[in-house]
């Protein structure tokens, strides 16, 4: 048998090319041919991040040294700007950011606020609070409701106990590099996102 001969289906099963459509054939090879050139482009592109991102950490290194300064750890939160001012290059560090065990021990505590506050507290608030600690789907806990429990004005001080354990327990796990390009068209002062994003061009 060869396999020239035949080819794989969804199931895993081998069907002669006889068997086959044309039209089913013609398909197969579209698609694998533009996910070839997809995986190539996708592959650039990681190469072209990598080398940009180099570059970049080697040009901050060499302007810190006009002031004999070293820096150390990961270079990001800047902006690049060519000399005529029609291009920039923006560089992000986004934090990964997860609650330790600590976390359970702040709730317990407001907890008991809410326990104390049962009577005269605002509804408003309580549902504020015990949507906070609601995990999604992935069952994964909202940083951003959490960390807004302590933009709430109340001076209860076994609160501001657990808002400090909130602030404790929250640990940096990772984070990742974003860099963005721009350009100004014309005498335009907005700065036009040069995408490379397949979904946005």
């Amino acid at each position: 048998m060869k396999l020239d001969d035949y080819m794989m289906d969804a199931q895993g099963r081998l069907v002669h090319m006889d068997q086959v459509k044309e039209i089913d054939k013609t398909r197969d090879g579209l698609v694998k041919y533009l996910i070839e050139n997809a995986l190539a482009v996708q592959k650039k592109m990681g190469e072209y991040k990598n080398n940009a991102m180099s570059e970049i950490e080697a040009f901050v290194d060499l302007s810190a040294q006009e002031y004999d300064v070293k820096l150390g750890g990961k270079k990001g939160n800047l902006n690049l700007l060519s000399f005529d001012g029609k291009y920039k290059v923006q560089v992000q560090i986004a934090e990964y950011m997860t609650f330790d065990e600590r976390l359970q021990v702040a709730k317990q505590m407001v907890d008991e606020c809410l326990t104390n506050w049962t009577e005269g507290s605002r509804s408003e608030i309580k549902t504020i609070i015990t949507d906070a600690f609601q995990v999604n789907q992935e069952g994964k806990i909202n940083i951003r409701r959490i960390l807004a429990l302590r933009r709430l004005d109340i001076k209860d001080p076994l609160w501001l106990k657990a808002m400090q354990a909130i602030s404790d327990s929250l640990q940096v796990v990772g984070s990742k590099s974003y860099m963005r390009l721009y350009e100004r068209i014309g005498n335009q002062d907005a700065w036009k996102n040069i995408s490379l994003d397949f979904a946005s061009l």
